[in-house]
């Protein structure tokens, strides 16, 4: 039997980052080309698609592929996408591009020259038609759909070179990982199956639980954190990477797990984001992805399993990555551990349940949660944390 990773999405990883001479190259031509600047959302999905990690797409998406995208979760081959990769203009800088002429990409915000791009469409698109295939709501207070109105009036398309992968590789060094680098890791470890545990806060108890159900029923684990642009009151990436280094050390068997960031901005689309995670895990050569409670949500949006039952929907070898499906995990008194929804026959009041809202508040007043809902170590960096974060207020 073969001890290949599954096979990349579409068939082939499609990495766009050039390199060498081909780079200096299209960077001193881009030198001189129209300049157009990505937000930090656009430009986390150019970076995705310089590492391979949205394979097989080529570049932004046009019209046919949006369209079915937001409708369909296919693109117009027919390749399952469950949500749109878009660059926006306002529409007098649309009118200024030619077809078919190419364009500089520059991020907004480190004003770093990312890449370029061949203009092949301009088009209009409807803001709150997106919204609502995509997140399920036009709500203004939801952070996806936020940052979708806010976005300009045209969507430009076309095939993007890609110059850059920003300051993530250095800034995470080795736990930054491309998917043709994860998959060499797998097939050395001689790992037929890989769980993918998708996170974007520290991992408390009933998170460690969930990985280690997978680690039962897999060779290995890929914990694989997101480091892009989160909501405001979520945890920094830097803080967040001390707990997950304090949990590898000291609770997680070291040759069966890898710990790799991904650059990616949350969109908290919920269960349309759940198969977007499912998608590029595949592409790291994963064969299962992680889904909780409230996969990818936020706020009161979707259901609690919305992001499960989705990929009821997907027909048979459309993915071959399958979702690892764990109820809703905690600590139960009765049980005298670690337990779920399913496994669980005892009252809520046995459980210690604490909403984030809840532990927020307790961390930032210095108080330990119960051991039996983090890891002392885990709660140690984040009441240090908001030690500073209060004091530098």
């Amino acid at each position: 039997m073969s001890l290949k990773p599954v096979p990349p999405h579409g068939g082939q990883l499609k990495p766009l980052l050039l390199e060498g001479e081909e780079l200096e190259q299209e960077k001193e031509k881009a030198q001189s080309l129209p300049a157009v600047r990505l937000t930090s959302r656009e430009t986390s999905d150019l970076i995705m698609m310089a590492m391979g990690a949205f394979s097989p797409l080529d570049g932004f998406m046009g019209k046919d592929d949006y369209i079915s995208v937001i409708e369909n979760m296919h693109m117009k081959n027919g390749t399952l996408w469950p949500v749109p990769i878009t660059l926006s203009v306002s529409d007098d800088q649309a009118g200024s591009l030619q077809l078919d002429s190419e364009i500089a990409l520059m991020d907004e915000e480190n004003d770093e020259l990312m890449g370029s791009m061949k203009v092949t469409e301009k088009f209009m698109y409807d803001k709150n038609l997106e919204a609502k295939h995509v997140f399920r709501t036009e709500d203004e207070a939801h952070p996806g759909v936020a940052k979708l109105l806010a976005q300009k009036e045209i969507l430009l398309a076309g095939p993007v070179k890609a110059f850059s992968e920003g300051p993530y590789p250095e800034v995470y060094g080795k736990h930054f990982g491309r998917p043709k680098e994860t998959r060499k890791i797998f097939e050395e470890h001689g790992w037929r199956t890989v769980a993918a545990f998708q996170t974007r806060n520290p991992i408390h108890r009933s998170h460690e639980y969930c990985t280690k159900i997978a680690l039962e029923v897999s060779d290995g684990l890929l914990i694989h954190p997101l480091v892009g642009k989160l909501k405001a009151d979520d945890i920094p990436a830097d803080i967040r990477m001390k707990c997950y280094e304090v949990l590898m050390e000291n609770y997680y068997p070291q040759d069966r797990v890898v710990l790799k960031v991904y650059p990616m901005e949350m969109r908290y689309a919920g269960p349309r984001e759940a198969i977007l995670h499912a998608i590029f895990r595949q592409n790291y050569g994963c064969s299962h992805l992680i889904v909780g409670r409230d996969h990818a949500g936020v706020g009161n949006y979707y259901g609690p399993f919305d992001a499960q039952t989705i990929f009821n929907d997907i027909d048979e070898g459309e993915l071959h990555l399958k979702p690892l499906k764990i109820d809703w995990t905690f600590w139960c008194h009765n049980c005298d551990g670690m337990a779920s929804l399913k496994t669980c026959p005892h009252d809520k009041e046995d459980r210690i349940l604490i909403s984030g809202t809840d532990l927020r508040k307790m961390l930032a007043d210095g108080q330990m949660p119960p051991k039996e809902f983090s890891r002392p170590e885990v709660v140690k960096i984040l009441i240090d944390y908001y030690k500073n974060l209060n004091n530098s207020g």
